[in-house]
């Protein structure tokens, strides 16, 4: 074959290489094979480049395996084509036997395996390489830089990547995209945007491109900086980038603007998107249902239904999962109807989330019997309904549940374990709480964690065994943060031990003087005990340091809308009539059940009656007041369902068990910790939260 023909076949190569033509790079193969002087070295390099970037890897091996000679590009080729392929383990496995055969690497055959390294999390193998591209002084090409950046990202090694990019001596695009994508990767946004302003003020100026821009809409996205957001939009106007012709581009725009709290923008930007893509539907949509706009989501996901019939798992499950934060189950069910339709619906993370909306709606046996239909179940399926039975005070049941996936050989999991020691911290269970964290501590490949150990503080703590689980605190091996503080207080206040609360306190501050849980929970223990100067000095505090505690939030769904109230506040239009709905029940709950206001409760010097008018505005009675007020007065045997984003106070507790005995209404109550289900006068709790 003539210079000029291998020349000419070799061009039409690297275009079914560039476009995935497999079929017309095949051809030319069988061009080849007929020529006797066509397939050498230098074409069979390039026929193992065009399968792998085809997507045909087998062939690929088949031209290698067949090559009489090969040097380090035929190796290079294929290790890429591995990792390309989604095989990172293969170019691994390639790069050992190239240097079993004595052949020497290049800097390519060092980046396509750090890159494999990193997509493996194999940090011991990335550092195995990068000792040897310092041996054979490749370490300061930059495709070895770059990838070593990236790899050290990738298995968490952010300091590293540090290190590695400092030292680079020339830096590409890449190079400054690689530590941009590292720090947005290790959650610091803050970095990655001071990083691209540097890259701006460098003598020799990088353009970024669009990998760039990505990386740091979603660098705000994750520390919620929306003005830094809004200027690189503003830089991608200026720059005359038309971001209506990226789908990745306005993805992201979309997506920042949904998790800084502007939907607007974030429709504008998603309006504008001349092709939109299933997670830009499923951001917008999220958005508008976590702002409770569940009008606008569901519209938004009609659209979507009649444009893509094929909506992918990840979207119904997401959109499943907001209305069950929200407990609406209406809603819930409508997407389980949808669900069973498409064949994503099938899917397991679909059914998981079905499970968890009837939960967190507290139709118990309505996840029992879905949990019970899945045809297989993972880790997560037996942990929604461990958290599912804690939740609603179910103990012994959640226990019974860890066992019987234990029988049908599932390995629990950190967070598994973590389900099933909370639940039994919710019921009192304090010997099985206390069994179930010794199997914990024996289970290899799970290193127990700081939340586990404050799941036993508070089953000791509740139990009134105090001191054990102070002495728990000061011995275990891992560093005690401030959630474990919280929950020894929280149980110092239950029983009243000032002295332990006191020395509690102290630590927490010292913490996080910056939380303003920390000064209202040592507020409410010296309140509860009567200690009102002190009280008022924790809260004085709070407030020097501009510190507010987030407000108690209740809301209720009323002929298939949902009011929202706030604890304290009175703009809803019954107001009026609300209050007076609920002062009407007082009255009856004085007359027939001798009730009066637990004051403790309202936890400031103030005069009686203004403490009932400030007990009475708490959120959760304003919501039950509205389902009375709509409802009537006589709703004797219906099911009143509220829920709340805090945990629900003792007097609106003993307030709701007064009213279920005297109204004959049961009254479903999702608190921040777990449900309460009031029924003639007795709550399932048990008085125990």
């Amino acid at each position: 074959m003539i210079l000029k023909q291998r020349q000419d076949l070799v061009r039409i190569l690297r275009v079914c290489t560039k476009n995935g033509l497999s079929n017309q790079g095949g051809q030319v193969h069988c061009v080849l094979l007929k020529s006797r002087s066509g397939l050498d070295l230098f074409t069979s390099n390039y026929l193992i480049d065009m399968y792998c970037k085809c997507r045909e890897p087998f062939v690929a091996h088949k031209v290698f395996d067949s090559m009489p000679k090969r040097n380090v590009v035929s190796w290079t080729a294929l290790m890429s084509g591995h990792v390309f392929n989604g095989d990172p383990k293969g170019s691994l496995y390639l790069f050992s036997e190239m240097g079993r055969q004595g052949v020497y690497p290049n800097e390519f055959t060092l980046s396509t395996n750090l890159r494999a390294c990193g997509l493996l999390n194999a940090l011991e193998k990335g550092l195995q390489i990068h000792g040897f591209s310092l041996k054979i002084s490749l370490e300061m090409m930059v495709e070895v830089g770059n990838s070593l950046v990236d790899m050290y990202s990738k298995c968490g090694r952010i300091n590293e990547a540090e290190k590695v990019f400092r030292w680079m001596v020339v830096k590409s695009l890449i190079s400054w995209n690689a530590m941009i994508s590292g720090y947005v990767h290790a959650g610091y946004g803050n970095r990655a945007l001071a990083t691209f302003r540097m890259m701006q003020f460098r003598k020799m100026r990088v353009r970024p491109d669009e990998f760039t821009l990505t990386s740091l809409l979603k660098a705000c996205s994750s520390i919620g900086v929306i003005n830094g957001g809004k200027e690189i939009h503003g830089f991608l106007v200026r720059s005359g980038f038309h971001c209506s012709s990226s789908t990745t581009i306005t993805g992201s725009l979309v997506d920042l603007y949904v998790k800084c709290g502007n939907l607007v923008g974030a429709r504008k930007a998603f309006d504008q998107m001349k092709e939109k893509a299933m997670l830009s539907w499923s951001s917008l949509i999220l958005g508008y249902a976590q702002e409770g706009d569940f009008v606008e989501a569901m519209g938004l996901f009609r659209r979507l239904q009649v444009l893509n019939s094929q909506i992918e798992n990840f979207v119904l499950s997401s959109l499943i999962g907001v209305f069950a934060d929200f407990a609406l189950l209406r809603q819930g069910m409508q997407m389980q109807a949808l669900a069973v339709k498409l064949p994503s619906g099938l899917e397991i993370s679909v059914l998981n989330s079905v499970v968890d909306m009837y939960l967190k709606c507290g139709l118990v046996d309505e996840a029992e019997k879905c949990f019970a239909k899945m045809q297989s179940r993972d880790v997560i399926s037996w942990t929604i309904m461990i958290t599912g039975y804690g939740k609603h005070g179910l103990g012994q049941k959640a226990v019974s549940v860890f066992n019987e996936m234990l029988r049908h050989n599932i390995e629990p999991d950190d967070v598994c374990y973590l389900a099933v020691l909370s639940a039994c911290s919710h019921s009192g269970l304090v010997e099985e709480g206390k069994e179930l964290f010794s199997k914990l501590l024996e289970t290899q490949g799970i290193k127990p964690r700081v939340e586990h150990y404050a799941c036993i503080v508070d089953l000791l703590g509740r139990a009134g065994r105090l001191k054990e689980a102070k002495r728990l605190i000061d011995k275990m091996p891992v560093k005690a943060n401030v959630g474990i503080w919280q929950t020894l207080l929280s149980s110092c206040q239950l029983h009243g031990d000032i002295k332990l609360g006191e020395k509690v306190g102290k630590i927490l501050l010292n913490l996080d003087g910056k939380n303003s849980a920390n000064y209202v929970m040592m507020s409410n223990l010296y309140g509860q005990a009567g200690y009102w100067h002190q009280h008022g000095k924790a809260r004085e505090h709070g407030k020097m340091k501009g510190l507010k505690k987030e407000a108690g939030m209740s809301w209720v769904e009323i002929e298939r809308e949902v009011h929202f109230f706030r604890s304290g506040e009175d703009s809803h239009p019954l107001t009026l009539t609300i209050r007076e709905t609920l002062k009407e029940v007082e009255r009856r709950m004085r007359e027939e059940l001798g009730y009066v206001y637990d004051l403790k409760q309202e936890l400031r010097d103030i005069d009686d009656e203004s403490k009932e008018e400030n007990l009475r505005a708490h959120s959760e009675k304003l919501a039950i007041g509205l389902a009375l007020a709509s409802g009537g007065l006589n709703q004797k045997g219906k099911t009143i369902r509220v829920f709340k984003n805090l945990r629900v106070c003792i007097d609106c507790h003993e307030f709701i068990k007064g009213l279920s005995k005297i109204m004959k209404i049961t009254f479903v109550v999702r608190d921040a910790v777990r449900f309460h289900s009031f029924e003639e006068g007795s709550c399932s709790c048990g008085d125990y939260w």
